[in-house]
């Protein structure tokens, strides 16, 4: 089934140009408007995906751990420089204070390992010297007090981070022995009575480590909120930068308004003819796109009413011309796809060296869709323009 496009709707869009310069300056300026428009979508996105919210995600990229194109950005946000450092003074100044509390933590696990009855628990449990064949079945995981000071010097990052992680392994280290023996064994009473020694002393170290903790928690959350800040600093700048490239933009679609508006020429009585019978050719969705375009310039036009009474000659000329723009691209789209869907039927084989072809045509069909939607997105721009300048008083 052929497309149904009609002759009339092939007028160049520039038809009232008189000669080759001033074709080459349309384009010129709609090439440049079309690059603009691009690039500000490109960056709308990057402003869409700034989310400049607290999370520890961005006190994280204040440390460091970003990646290295999140950090090629974060060497452009003014401030954000100063608060990674102030964040990286912060963690070492809260890290020494969490060193001494180990160190001072330290004072409590020499007062129970210098106890009488500490011996068991200074060494691994001999498993295999002590016959002890299910130790590993009961015991999910071992511990005494040489695997705890060999954590608490560890130099390597490997060891204890916080004080409570120390408490987690002294606590495992009696419990593992009242698991593995018997109530009444030695063993079962000197570690029951150790760790209540040990929990005793712990309740009153117990303060400082809150505290500790508490100071952290406030540093933090001041740190987050300060990069939120910045952030949010950043994002205010950019949407500004945006905007501001956005006035620059209507005033170029001001002066493409007064070129085309001085150059086109007026639709014929025969053209507006044919473009009334093209609008009843449209798709549904597309016959709605067509009515809404006719009434963004006359406003008292319900372009969504159950009936609709379309007056083409009551239409203005940047209505009329841009109803003939829309209706040629959704008519060639239109026709293109039914022929798709006619020879889809022949395509399965795929020995059938048309297969090539179509795969060609889609993507040449891409190609125009985009190219079209560039010219609809341009031209519904002008006639924004032109709306709004005709809407000041005369002077």
């Amino acid at each position: 089934m052929d497309a149904p496009v009609l002759d009339v709707m092939n007028i160049p869009t520039v038809s009232g140009y008189n000669n080759a310069e001033e074709l080459e300056s349309y384009q010129h300026i709609v090439d440049e408007l079309s690059l603009k428009i691009e690039e500000l979508e490109q960056r709308m996105i990057e402003v869409e995906q700034f989310n400049p919210t607290t999370s520890k995600k961005q006190l994280k990229s204040s440390k460091g751990s970003s990646n290295g194109k999140d950090k090629d950005k974060e060497k452009h946000i003014p401030g954000l420089k100063k608060q990674q450092q102030e964040a990286s003074k912060r963690e070492a100044a809260a890290a020494k204070r969490m060193h001494d509390l180990m160190r001072q933590f330290g004072t409590i696990l020499s007062q129970i390992t210098r106890h009488k009855w500490a011996w068991p628990f200074m060494q691994p449990v001999d498993v295999e010297g002590l016959g002890l064949h299910d130790y590993y079945e009961v015991i999910d995981k071992p511990m005494d007090f040489s695997t705890i000071k060999n954590q608490m010097e560890a130099k390597d990052g490997t060891g204890y981070k916080n004080v409570r992680q120390i408490c987690a392994d002294v606590r495992l280290v009696f419990k593992n022995a009242m698991k593995y023996n018997e109530e009444r064994s030695n063993v079962h009473v000197m570690a029951k009575t150790l760790l209540k020694k040990f929990e005793e002393k712990w309740l009153q170290f117990l303060p400082k480590v809150i505290e500790e903790e508490k100071r952290r928690e406030e540093e933090e959350a001041e740190a987050r909120m300060n990069i939120q800040l910045v952030y949010e600093a950043a994002h205010a700048k950019m949407a500004r930068d945006i905007s501001n490239e956005l006035h620059e933009l209507d005033t170029h679609l001001e002066e493409l308004r007064e070129m085309v508006v001085q150059k086109c020429r007026k639709i014929s009585v025969e053209e507006k003819r044919k473009l009334g019978a093209a609008l009843t050719r449209l798709s549904p969705e597309d016959l709605g796109k067509a009515l809404d375009i006719v009434a963004q310039n006359n406003p008292a036009f319900q372009a969504t009413a159950e009936e609709v009474d379309l007056d083409i000659d009551a239409q203005s000329e940047s209505t009329l011309w841009r109803l003939k723009f829309f209706v040629k691209d959704a008519l060639e789209v239109q026709g293109k796809s039914s022929c798709s869907a006619s020879m889809g039927g022949n395509n399965n084989n795929k020995d059938n060296p048309t297969n090539n072809d179509n795969t060609n045509n889609n993507n040449d069909n891409n190609t125009n869709n985009n190219s079209n939607k560039r010219k609809r997105e341009i031209s519904n721009a002008i006639a924004k323009v032109v709306k709004k300048k005709s809407k000041r008083p005369a002077s």
